[in-house]
């Protein structure tokens, strides 16, 4: 992804945000998280379940940026870019989960290898991966109405494969949806997350189709906004087809429940929805009113995304694994900021500090002009 230029800000300060608040949300503290801080426990809606999807809409952002690259070069060579960094992307988030590939051993043995048949192959980069990969290929062979066609085919697919192949009556519930039972049957317990008290996992094979839409309302958003965005009558369109798109999951809601974990059908027009109205936002503030001031703490990671949300996880695995006193590293650094404030605002006081030591990373990355891209 190439860097966005003064005229597209708003673009890269969405990207930040994103950034931002994922790593707020993936390192709360021991004293408890505030509740918009926390998934919904299954149906239903928190600000921290808009991250992940606005991540997805982010990607295809940049996508409307570096595709009209493609227009020089050889079909070969497209696929080649695709494909290299589909492989690229899935393989840093499949080695980040087995990372740092060793455990401590249950009997006080020390570490011990972990091995393959215990890794999680599913997983954020994972599925940002994929989409990516679809929907590139989607947007390269096929005219726009093909797309739209085949991202609602997509949408109305999934929602009948879970109600058809699901369990009778359970078609909604964690154990009785027809993705764990694919996944289940694909990859065996052990692959999957265990966060959930079963086997499960969020991000598996069925459930990123559909995720595959943000991509491609990403891509269509940023081809809009490169086009019309910086008018009052093109914020006007983002937020009439923003508004229109959350109508629409709150319609959809009454017979397919919005549901971050099964990544459903409504709850992707819903995200892609306040999505539309926050870039709008941020377009009217930004490039209407010229107000600037502060954007440059998002654009940090806004220019080295996929760089500064691994670092993130892997600091936040390292504190996990390294043991101090009988606990680990990450439960004492906790302990310094529940003495300055227990409980949920001394957690909070943990994860803002952590995002800025990873915001510091991409300042001085930034101000040595390294751009870390895949």
């Amino acid at each position: 992804m190439s860097q966005t230029t003064q005229r597209f800000l708003p673009l890269d300060v969405f990207r930040g945000l994103t950034i931002c608040f994922m790593i707020i949300v993936n390192t709360g503290g021991t004293g408890g998280v505030y509740a918009p801080l926390e998934h919904a426990a299954w149906h239903g809606f928190t600000p921290t379940d808009l991250v992940f999807p606005s991540f997805l809409f982010a990607v295809g952002n940049a996508m409307s940026f570096s595709m009209k690259k493609f227009s020089t070069l050889t079909q070969g060579a497209v696929l080649g870019k695709i494909f290299k960094r589909t492989a690229i992307i899935f393989l840093l988030g499949f080695l980040m989960y087995w990372f740092p590939f060793v455990h401590h051993a249950t009997d006080g043995s020390g570490l011990a290898f972990t091995p393959f048949s215990y890794t999680r192959v599913f997983g954020v980069l994972q599925r940002i991966a994929l989409c990516y990969c679809f929907a590139s290929l989607l947007i390269y062979y096929f005219n726009s109405r093909v797309v739209w066609t085949v991202s609602a085919l997509l949408l109305l697919g999934y929602w009948a494969i879970l109600w058809f192949c699901g369990t009778p009556g359970e078609q909604y519930t964690l154990q009785g949806n027809a993705g764990l039972a694919l996944d289940h049957w694909l990859l065996g317990d052990s692959h999957l997350y265990h966060g959930e008290g079963v086997p499960f996992d969020p991000e598996g094979l069925l459930s990123t189709f559909p995720a595959i839409v943000n991509v491609i309302a990403g891509y269509y958003a940023g081809m809009y906004i490169q086009r019309d965005g910086k008018s009052l009558k093109g914020i006007g369109t983002l937020l009439l087809a923003g508004s229109c798109c959350i109508l629409v999951a709150l319609l959809w809601n009454t017979t397919f429940p919005i549901n971050k974990k099964l990544w459903t059908s409504s709850y992707v027009f819903l995200t892609v929805g306040i999505d539309l109205l926050i870039i709008a936002f941020l377009i009217y503030i930004i490039d209407i009113l010229q107000w600037t001031f502060g954007t440059g703490f998002f654009t940090v990671f806004g220019k080295n995304p996929l760089f500064l949300y691994l670092l993130s996880e892997i600091l936040a695995i390292l504190l996990y694994f390294f043991l101090v006193d009988n606990g680990s590293a990450y439960t004492l650094v906790n302990g310094f900021f529940q003495a300055i404030s227990p409980g949920k605002f001394g957690s909070l006081l943990f994860s803002l500090s952590f995002m800025l030591l990873c915001w510091l990373v991409g300042f001085i990355l930034d101000r040595k002009r390294i751009y870390i891209r895949v």
